[in-house]
């Protein structure tokens, strides 16, 4: 079985209870958190190596860097390919700087896009304008309804109805 498939069965398994459940993904985001401060220290460093390497590089077991890797694989430069993915598996942590700090905006996982490397990484201006780009990337924005008397959202000055909203 692939490891991302093992890593599934385990983190989501809601038959062992919420309580086992929360305190398996407690621990997990303390390591999680723990591996992205160390890799924001060189962001520009393109850290590689098979998924057991880079396990024993961070001293977190295979399963824990698995759940990483898939985490982090939407904001790499160059995608692992998770779904096939072994121990050996030859991986890479190359992310993208800006797309990163999105993601975890996205993810509403504050004690990542707080972590006080992103301050050596961008300024505060660039982290409040990342944030709301991500934000409201997200926020539905409906159309002002047009109705039949009001005046042609093309500029003629004809009503709708007699205008753009002639069938």
């Amino acid at each position: 079985m692939a490891l991302l498939a093992e890593w599934k069965k385990v983190a989501y398994n809601e038959s062992v209870g919420q309580e086992k459940l929360q305190a398996f993904w407690t621990a997990y985001f303390k390591q999680e958190k723990e591996i992205y401060a160390e890799l924001l220290k060189n962001p520009d460093e393109v850290v590689k190596g098979t998924v057991k390497e880079l396990a024993e590089k961070y001293g977190v077991t295979v399963m824990t860097m698995t759940g990483f890797l898939d985490g982090i694989n939407e904001s790499l430069k160059e995608a692992n390919p998770i779904e096939e993915m072994e121990e050996d598996t030859e991986v890479n942590l190359g992310f993208d700087k800006e797309l990163l700090y999105k993601n975890m905006v996205a993810a509403d996982a504050e004690w990542l896009y707080n972590l006080e490397e992103w301050n050596e990484i961008f300024d505060e201006d660039t982290r409040k304008a990342l944030y709301k780009e991500q934000k409201s990337s997200t926020t539905i924005v409906k159309e002002a309804k047009v109705y039949p008397n009001d005046p042609c959202p093309c500029g003629s000055g004809k009503k709708y109805k007699k205008c753009c909203g002639k069938k």
